[in-house]
C-alpha cells in the first residue's frame, strides 16, 4: 500500500506539472485544461483552483451515476490542480518558439508517464474519468465514443470561454493515449502482484 500511495501521489503531482508547463508553453492544452483556463479567465480564480473545484463538483454527478470515489479519486481532486498552480507559479513565461515546442512535447510524454503512474497504482478513478465509465455503464455505449463526446464538449466550451486550443491540444490529443499504452503496463501494481515470481536456475 505505501508504495501504491506513493505512485499515486506522486503520478498525479506530475500531471499537475505537466498542465502548468502546457500552460506555459501556449501551444494549446488538453481538452480539459482548455476548459479550466476559460472558465478561470472569467472568474478570476487560478487554473489549479478550477481544476479541483470542477473536480470536486463532478463526484456530486457520481451519485447518480452510482460510482464509488476511492482514495485516489480524492487525491485527484486535491493534487493536479494545486501542483499545477505551484508549477505555473514557479516557471515564467517561456520565450521563443524552440523553448515552447520543447515544453510542450516534454509535458505530453510527462502526462503519458503521470498517466501511467496513477492509474496503475489502482487506487480509484479521477472524477473525470469516473465521469465517463458511470456514463458507460448508465447508457451501455461504448467508452470510445463516450469518452471523445465528452471531451469534445469540454473543449468546445472551453474555446468559447478563451482557453487556449492549437497544435498542443491536437499533439495530446493523438499522443498521451499511446504513451499511456506504453507506460501503463510498467507502472501497473495490481499486474505485478499477479505475476508470478522469478526462479532462480
Amino acid at each position: 500500500m505505501i508504495r501504491r500511495l506513493t505512485q499515486l501521489i506522486l503520478g498525479l503531482s506530475l500531471y499537475g506539472a505537466a498542465v502548468g508547463v502546457m500552460v506555459r508553453a501556449d501551444l494549446g492544452l488538453g481538452p480539459w485544461s482548455v476548459f479550466h483556463q476559460g472558465a478561470a479567465n472569467h472568474t478570476g480564480l487560478t487554473i489549479g483552483l478550477i481544476t479541483n473545484g470542477l473536480g470536486a463538483l463532478l463526484l456530486l454527478l457520481w451519485i447518480p451515476l452510482r460510482q464509488r470515489p476511492g482514495i485516489g479519486t480524492i487525491a485527484n481532486v486535491l493534487l493536479i490542480g494545486t501542483t499545477a498552480d505551484l508549477t505555473l507559479a514557479v516557471l515564467p513565461p517561456l520565450v521563443g518558439l524552440p523553448l515552447r515546442i520543447a515544453a510542450l512535447l516534454c509535458a505530453v510524454l510527462l502526462t503519458g508517464v503521470a498517466s501511467g503512474l496513477y492509474i496503475g497504482a489502482g487506487l480509484g478513478p479521477g472524477p473525470r474519468d469516473g465521469l465517463m465509465t458511470g456514463v458507460v455503464k448508465l447508457t451501455g455505449w461504448p467508452i470510445g465514443p463516450v469518452r471523445t463526446g465528452i471531451e469534445l464538449i469540454v473543449l468546445a466550451l472551453g474555446w468559447l470561454l478563451g482557453g487556449t486550443v492549437g497544435v498542443g491540444t491536437l499533439l495530446y490529443a493523438f499522443a498521451v493515449g499511446p504513451l499511456v499504452g506504453v507506460f501503463l503496463p510498467i507502472f501497473d501494481v495490481n499486474r505485478r502482484v499477479q505475476e508470478p515470481l522469478p526462479v532462480n536456475p
